[in-house]
């Protein structure tokens, strides 16, 4: 077990680091800001990768709809836990709001593929691929909804998926996947270049958010729930994906793809949606930056015992 922990710390976690702190280095150095970086990757690297991976992935249906149900499942399940803690532990209406993106938002795109593609070779990234498109469309429907309800539209909500290029792509590609389309070899050559991209432009991200988020002054008024939130992400979220995944009776690597991908740390993009409707963002900012540091410990025991 030990041999395993420490070969998957020299094998992805530290490949996976050299390009965050690429990304810190950046920030911190070079003052300079993620965004560029953020559009480049949203708009151009991530539709290439959703685009080039479903058109090619090994991935059957029985895949998709049992990831589909573990995604619904597993978003109710932890929003439940989240507002149940908030409500015993007293917390404002702010905060409580704050617990349920922390919950339900991981970082599974800029984190999570880069490393489940290390861990567990292309096979892994196909069968992530479902459970990706799944957050990236419930960040702006259901994320907008949890971070201010009184501020919800669902119009709104609708007209910022379909602003999402990934979208798309993800039409695009199940249009070629099922008609047994192809793209001329030229085509499919630069969109796999760009594709190819992604891993490394992504964790770049994440460094230089990082920097900015532990920029961020710590609210000391509200440590239950910094806790709360820290206890949702790494302990929580893999038993209730454990647990859910073993009632849908899902195995193999699909399950361990999921409980992995389940239990990244905060996505940065929680944050950003608790900034703009007021639900806890110092609370939020201190759960992506020590949710994030304390994966680099955690997700390889995981991956380990995932493996077994």
């Amino acid at each position: 077990m030990l041999a395993s922990i420490l070969s998957t710390l020299i094998n992805v976690n530290v490949p996976l680091a050299v390009p965050v702190l690429g990304g810190v280095f950046l920030a911190l150095r070079m003052k300079m800001d993620s965004k560029p970086l953020l559009m480049v990757t949203l708009y151009i690297l991530i539709p290439a990768l959703v685009f080039r991976t479903l058109t090619t992935a090994q991935i059957s249906r029985d895949d998709v709809v049992q990831t589909v149900l573990f995604s619904i499942f597993t978003m109710g399940a932890l929003w439940g836990i989240a507002k149940l803690l908030s409500r015993a532990l007293r917390l404002s209406e702010k905060e409580t709001a704050g617990m349920t993106l922390v919950a339900t938002i991981t970082n599974c795109v800029n984190y999570g593929l880069p490393l489940v593609l290390l861990a567990f070779g292309q096979a892994g990234m196909d069968k992530a691929s479902v459970f990706v498109l799944i957050q990236i469309i419930f960040v702006n429907t259901g994320g907008v909804y949890l971070a201010a309800r009184s501020h919800f539209s669902g119009l709104a909500a609708l007209k910022a998926v379909f602003r999402l290029p990934a979208i798309y792509a993800t039409v695009l590609a199940l249009v070629f996947r099922s008609t047994g389309l192809s793209l001329p070899s030229s085509l499919d050559t630069g969109i796999s270049m760009v594709a190819a991209a992604y891993s490394p432009m992504a964790l770049l991200v994440l460094g230089t958010q990082m920097a900015a988020v532990g920029a961020e002054k710590a609210d000391l008024s509200s440590r239950r729930a910094f806790r709360t939130g820290l206890a949702i992400r790494m302990v929580i979220a893999p038993v209730v994906s454990w647990l859910i995944l073993l009632a849908l009776g899902v195995d193999g690597l699909l399950r361990s793809v999921l409980i992995v991908e389940a239990s990244m740390p905060v996505a940065v993009n929680a944050v950003i949606l608790a900034e703009k409707f007021d639900a806890a963002p110092k609370v939020l900012s201190r759960c992506i930056l020590w949710t994030t540091a304390a994966s680099f410990a955690v997700i390889p025991i995981l991956i380990s015992l995932v493996r077994q």
